[in-house]
């Protein structure tokens, strides 16, 4: 953070009653929101949505060759352990 924006945050935070840490944090969340609606953002967020999607494909894909096409079932024990959480 330059100096100039910390000094301008640390004097809002005064005129404010709040600290500069409280006075980051607000104008963080508000940042935060904002870019959630901006439009370049969200499409962005699809265009790394789509490539998380097709890297998991592939390693879905990697995990059934490795498997020799066969998907793991769990065994009795193992599905009695997952629900009981042991």
């Amino acid at each position: 953070m330059s100096d100039g924006t910390r000094a301008q945050l640390e004097i809002l935070a005064q005129l404010n009653e709040r600290s500069l840490t409280e006075e980051t944090r607000l104008a963080l969340e508000h940042w935060v929101e904002k870019s959630k609606s901006a439009p370049a953002v969200l499409r962005r967020a699809e265009q790394v949505r789509a490539e998380i999607e097709r890297d998991a494909e592939t390693r879905r894909n990697a995990i059934e060759a490795v498997l020799g096409g066969k998907t793991a079932k769990p065994t009795a024990r193992a599905s009695k352990q997952a629900s009981s959480g042991a």
